[in-house]
């Protein structure tokens, strides 16, 4: 959705005769793909490399034209990065502290924000992330969490200490900045943020009494981390936070390099170039606070003004891959629906507040369906052929078409001027109240009535036949142009197939008239509403039979066959790895049988061996010994994980409450 309202605009801009750089980048960093890449065995860049394999399917896939994509690991930002960062510890915004962080003593690392929940310290809402609330937009630090869990390994998180580096968001500088720059106007006079981002901030900004509320950011994490390094701190990496955004500027700087642009006139703060950020609104407070702050005190420019989106929900419902309520942009594709059907409907619901964009099927199909067919190609492809059939494709006009080319030339400004400021729905319900008048005067004219006797029709008939036909094309040829910027592969085609055009539309040619249509050919399939059950026939099956854990229950058995498995209570003595083997662990288990067990486990991509020594666990017992290569396994200790590991990742062994002793049968 946001790859394509921001198309939407690029195209517009362009059509306005703007040159526009178009550019994003994949945001590689973090502790997720870092965890990901462990469970998949593979390197973090390799996990990179696969994922930015799909992005072109997605964006050709579309019709979204970047000029440039890149990625955050990319060596432009590297050096953007550091250069940012030095230049904010040079003005005194860098900060060293020691502070308590919580840890992972199961994973052997410290926990990221989104690797930690519990309740929200000012709500009470359950299952909210280390560092800010869903329910109440709270922000706060995972230590005000209430009863906080790793969602790594379900363990409690312990309090450790740690040097952090700090940037000074309170100084009284940025505080200033700030108050400035959210309220700020972009270079066309229009509010830099929207109404509903800019009063968020206001919260953000001052406390109940009116003073500053910010507090200071940790930009840096501790190794293991996937991110850039901080110069001049062996084992610290920047917070992708900090990094992410600064990937903006280092794709437009590869960019730059390539295309022989100057990257430093493009940024620089006194010059007449417009930096539009298109983004979430879940990370508002990056974009709306970090970032202007960062790019101000490290003698930056700053974004000129953020187009802020709501979510993406499904029939009224948030969008979740566990609750199969989600659409594959992919499978979208693969069953051969129309991209410029989803691109019209996003943009149909698409205003210039932060509201959730609902996808409801039935409306999907009905509303393409009308507009885009019933409505924009019926004109060409009813009054085309009168053209084609009695004027061998030449139009003609009877009497003055000032009013109508001006009513056209209006109308494209207006919805010029709605694409700009981001009132997508307001601009295509424009163009349809312009087709559905269109359409009425075809009707009402009735040019079939006046073909039926055409051969032998009088001069002004006939004229006046071409005239009525050749309005409608005319008016067809407008909405053409409106409709560029959203379903730009259909009216390219337009514009060279039916009219002969060797370029783009641009928004003047609403009202120059045409003079001639090539013979009309399809356009446009309806939406089949069968295509749309095949788009969510596996969520259907999905929500139909539950799956827990990702696997259909296994099939009933008795209970006689359930106890002839021996589970015991086994204590781990001893944990080593297993030289030659990147799965295995080796476990040495007491099971209060006068000897130690020894059990090969494939558990090593979730822990390491000296956090398991001294841990209960459960035990296989009456196993038949496996010979490995590495030794005899005598048994299997137990294990949970989901079936869909990609989507899922984590690896949990059971461990029995501590007041088990080691021997004891499960039952």
């Amino acid at each position: 959705m946001e790859y394509i309202q921001a198309d939407i605009w690029v195209r517009s801009m362009r059509m306005s005769g703007h040159t526009v750089h178009f550019v994003g980048a994949d945001d590689v960093h973090g502790a997720p793909i870092m965890l990901k890449a462990q469970n998949e065995g593979i390197t973090p860049e390799e996990l990179v490399a696969k994922v930015a394999a799909e992005r072109p399917l997605y964006l050709n896939g579309f019709h979204i034209e970047f000029d440039h994509w890149h990625r955050t690991n990319s060596p432009e930002n590297v050096q953007l990065s550091h250069e940012i960062y030095n230049k904010l510890k040079a003005a005194g915004f860098i900060e060293s502290r020691v502070i308590e962080q919580f840890y992972d003593p199961v994973k052997g690392m410290f926990l990221p924000d989104r690797y930690i929940k519990g309740e929200c310290p000012s709500c009470g809402a359950k299952e909210q992330y280390g560092d800010s609330c869903e329910a109440c937009s709270s922000v706060y630090s995972p230590t005000d969490l209430i009863n906080p869990y790793s969602t790594l390994s379900n363990a409690r998180p312990e309090l450790r200490s740690s040097e952090h580096f700090f940037f000074k968001l309170s100084d009284p500088r940025c505080v200033a900045f700030l108050q400035e720059w959210t309220t700020g106007t972009d270079p066309n006079g229009r509010p830099r943020l929207q109404s509903e981002v800019l009063a968020k901030t206001r919260e953000w900004l001052s406390n109940e009494n009116g003073e500053a509320a910010l507090s200071d950011w940790d930009i840096s994490r501790d190794e293991p981390y996937f991110g850039i390094p901080i110069p001049d701190a062996p084992g610290k990496y920047f917070y992708v936070w900090l990094d992410a955004p600064v990937g903006y500027l280092a794709s437009l700087k590869s960019y730059c390099q390539e295309k022989g642009l100057d990257f430093d006139a493009l940024v620089d703060p006194n010059g007449n170039t417009e930096q539009v950020h298109f983004i979430g609104k879940d990370i508002v407070y990056f974009h709306a606070l970090f970032w202007p702050a960062m790019l101000k005190f490290s003698g930056r420019k700053t974004p000129d003004s953020l187009r802020v989106h709501g979510f993406i929900t499904l029939s009224g419902e948030k969008m979740s891959k566990s609750r199969g309520t989600g659409i594959s942009p992919l499978r979208y594709l693969e069953l051969g629906l129309d991209a410029e059907w989803m691109r019209y409907y996003i943009a149909a619901k698409l205003n210039s507040h932060v509201e959730d964009v609902d996808f409801n099927p039935d409306d999907f199909v009905a509303r393409v369906n009308s507009d885009l067919v019933g409505k924009y190609v019926n004109i060409a492809s009813r009054a085309a052929n009168f053209i084609g059939k009695f004027f061998d494709g030449q139009l003609g006009y009877v009497g003055d078409t000032s009013a109508m080319q001006a009513e056209f030339k209006e109308l494209a400004q207006t919805v010029s001027h709605n694409l700009e400021i981001g009132e997508y729905g307001r601009a295509v319900r424009q163009i349809m109240g312009l087709a559905d008048k269109i359409n009425q005067a075809f009707d009402n004219a009735q040019p079939w009535v006046l073909a039926k006797g055409i051969a032998e029709a009088s001069e002004q008939t006939k004229a006046q036949l071409q005239d009525i036909c050749s309005r409608a094309i005319a008016g067809f040829k407008a909405l053409s142009v409106m409709l560029s910027p959203i379903v730009p592969a259909l009216t390219q085609r337009v514009a060279t197939e039916l009219f002969g055009m060797d370029r783009r539309f641009v928004w003047a040619d609403a009202a120059t008239l045409p003079t001639s249509i090539a013979r009309f050919k399809h356009l446009l399939q309806r939406v089949d509403p069968k295509q749309m059950d095949a788009l969510f026939e596996p969520a259907e099956v999905e929500m139909e039979t539950p799956t827990p854990g990702g696997e259909a229950i296994a099939e009933t058995i008795d209970f006689k066959d359930f106890i002839k498995v021996d589970l015991r209570v086994a204590k781990i003595v001893e944990c080593t790895e297993v030289e030659g083997s990147d799965k295995l662990l080796r476990l040495m288990l007491d099971a209060d049988e006068g000897r130690l067990r020894q059990v090969f486990s494939g558990i090593k991509s979730a822990y390491k061996p000296e956090d398991l020594v001294g841990k209960l666990t459960v035990l296989v017992a009456n196993l038949a010994p496996r010979k490995m290569r590495f030794g005899v396994s005598e048994g299997m200790v137990l294990a949970a994980s989901h079936a869909d590991e990609k989507e899922n990742p984590g690896l949990y062994i059971l461990e029995p409450h501590s007041g088990a002793k080691p021997g004891m049968r499960i039952s």
